[in-house]
C-alpha cells in the first residue's frame, strides 16, 4: 500500500497548493491512502468546514488536526458530522468529534488512523498519549482489525515524539509529527517495522516564520511586545510531507522517503514510487 501523509496545511497559500497539487500525485505516484493535517488553513488558525470539503474533494482520505482544532469556532459543530476528520484522540471523554477511524483505502485495504497529541510543552494539556494509543491499538489490532496503522502525533518536543514512535513500534504501520512545520531528516523504519519521522514539516511559505509572515514573530523576540496579529504569509508554498510504502503481507512498513514540491526547499519526490 503506497500512503502519502502531507504535513500542515498553512493558510490559503498551503492549502491552495495542496488542493492544486494532491489529484496530480495521487495519480502519478498511485496513492492508495491519503492523510493531510489541516489543522492550521484557516488563516493559520483552526479550519473551517468549506476548507475542510475542499481537502476531502482534492483526493485527502482523512484530515487531521492538534492544538489548534477549535480555532474556529464552527469546527466544534461540523466536527460531528464527518467520520473523516479526525480532533487528537486523547482529549477528555464527551469532547465532540472523534479522534480515530478505520477507513478503506483505494486498494480495499482497512486502515485506522489515529490523531494523538502529545503534553510537553503543549497547551491545553491533554490526558496521557501513550494510554490513548494503547487503548486504540488493543481495539483494533494490526492485522486483525486493521490492515494499516497510522498515528499523527502532533506534539512540539521531539524527544516525546520519538519515544512514542518506539512506545508504538511493530504496532503500527506509520508515526508520523505534526506541530512545529519544520521538515525534520530522521525519517527511518523502525527496528519494529514502523515508519518514523519526527516532523513531516508544512505545506506552506517557508520565507516566512512557521507559515507567518516573519516580521510580527521577530518583533516579539526583539521587543517582547505585540504589534499587531499574527498574519499567515502568502508566498509561494512548498508542499511538505512524506511518503511510506507498507507491506500487504505484514501491515509494516518497507520503505519511507520525504516529499518536498516548492520553491524554497529542495524538492524530493520519493524515488521508490517514480
Amino acid at each position: 500500500m503506497r500512503l502519502l501523509f502531507l504535513g500542515d496545511m498553512v493558510g490559503k497559500t498551503g492549502r491552495t497548493a495542496v488542493w492544486e497539487r494532491l489529484p496530480g500525485l495521487i495519480s502519478d505516484l498511485k496513492l492508495d491512502f491519503v492523510v493531510v493535517n489541516g489543522e492550521n488553513a484557516a488563516g493559520g488558525f483552526g479550519i473551517t468546514e468549506d476548507i475542510y470539503l475542499e481537502t476531502i474533494n482534492a483526493g485527502a482520505d482523512v484530515v487531521t488536526t492538534g492544538n489548534h482544532v477549535w480555532d474556529q469556532k464552527e469546527a466544534v459543530v461540523f466536527c460531528e458530522r464527518h467520520d473523516q476528520f479526525l480532533r487528537p484522540a486523547n482529549y477528555p471523554a464527551g469532547t465532540p468529534g472523534r479522534g480515530s477511524g478505520i477507513y478503506y483505502a483505494r486498494n480495499g485495504a482497512r486502515v485506522l488512523v489515529a490523531n494523538i497529541m502529545g503534553r510537553v510543552f503543549m497547551h491545553p494539556e491533554l490526558d496521557d498519549p501513550f494510554k490513548s494509543a494503547e487503548a486504540i491499538l488493543a481495539a483494533c489490532p494490526l492485522k486483525e482489525q486493521a490492515d494499516a496503522i497510522i498515528f499523527d502525533f502532533h506534539a512540539e518536543a521531539t524527544s516525546e515524539k520519538q519515544c512514542f514512535g518506539h512506545f508504538v513500534d511493530g504496532r503500527a504501520s506509520f508515526v508520523v509529527g505534526t506541530h512545529t512545520h519544520v521538515p525534520t531528516a530522521d525519517h527511518q523504519i523502525l527496528n519494529g517495522g514502523t515508519a518514523y519521522m519526527s516532523d513531516a514539516g508544512m505545506c506552506g511559505d517557508y520565507d516566512s516564520s512557521l507559515g507567518m509572515e516573519k516580521e510580527e514573530p521577530l518583533n516579539r523576540f526583539i521587543s517582547k511586545m505585540p504589534k499587531g496579529r499574527f498574519e499567515a504569509a502568502h508566498g509561494p508554498a512548498t508542499i511538505c510531507g512524506v511518503g511510506v510504502e507498507i507491506s500487504d503481507r505484514t501491515g509494516l512498513a518497507e520503505k519511507i522517503a520525504p516529499l518536498r514540491i516548492g520553491p524554497r526547499l529542495t524538492e524530493t519526490i520519493p524515488d521508490f514510487w517514480r
